[in-house]
């Protein structure tokens, strides 16, 4: 399956506390579930307006649909090509 890189703008991300950031997780996961195996959350990055996250997916209509019925926003979806590190020299 692909890998994924969702950019949400979402304005004071950073100072969410740590409940909204578990509400947030769960109802998340709660969608996933419902929407079957299409898509899987890997990780998320909370920045201070936007939350970036590591999905991997079928196709970036499962990610739309993810952030539909989970009232996320998913300004920019975009495939990620090859990932290099440190080792990658």
């Amino acid at each position: 399956m692909p890998k994924f890189i969702i950019e949400r703008d979402i304005p004071s991300a950073g100072r969410m506390t740590p409940a909204e950031l578990q509400a947030i997780a769960q109802r998340s996961c709660a969608v996933l579930r419902a929407i079957g195996p299409r898509a899987q959350w890997l990780e998320s990055y909370v920045a201070d307006n936007k939350v970036y996250c590591v999905y991997i997916a079928d196709d970036a209509e499962a990610i739309k649909e993810h952030a539909e019925q989970g009232g996320f926003p998913a300004n920019r979806i975009s495939e990620i090509r090859a990932i290099i590190d440190p080792a990658t020299a």
